[in-house]
C-alpha cells in the first residue's frame, strides 16, 4: 500500500529522495513529527546496547531478528522478584531458548 503522508525530520535530502521516490505522497518535515517514528525504535535500541558482546552487527542483527518477535510475549515481572530470582528465571530462559534454537553446546568461538 502507499502511505498517504511520509514524516521525515528537517534534513535537506529527504526532500530531494522523495521528490524521485514517491512524488504522488505528501511529504511532512517537521523536528517534532518524527517523533513517534523515533520513539518505536527505543527497545531495540536498547537491546543493542544490552548485547555488547557480540562479534558483529550481523551477529547481533540474525538474534534480534529472531528474539525481539518473541521476548516481549513473556516478560518477567522484575520489580515482583528479588535479584536472585530473577537470575535463576533468566538462566532458565536462556537454556530453553538455546534448546528450542539448536544452539546449546555450540561454541561461541566460531
Amino acid at each position: 500500500t502507499v502511505p498517504r503522508v511520509v514524516v521525515t525530520d528537517r534534513l535537506r535530502s529527504y526532500g530531494a529522495a522523495h521528490r524521485e521516490v514517491m512524488p504522488s505522497v505528501e511529504h511532512r518535515s517537521h523536528k517534532v513529527l518524527n517523533n513517534r517514528a523515533e520513539n518505536s525504535h527505543q527497545p531495540t535500541r536498547q537491546r543493542e546496547r544490552a548485547m555488547k558482546g557480540f562479534r558483529s552487527a550481523g551477529g547481533a542483527q540474525r538474534f534480534l531478528s529472531a528474539f525481539s518477535g518473541i521476548s516481549p510475549h513473556f516478560p518477567p515481572r522484575r520489580h515482583l522478584m528479588t535479584a536472585p530470582a530473577y537470575r535463576t528465571e533468566m538462566q532458565h530462559r536462556f537454556t530453553t531458548w538455546e534448546q528450542v534454537t539448536g544452539t546449546a553446546g555450540l561454541s561461541t568461538t566460531a
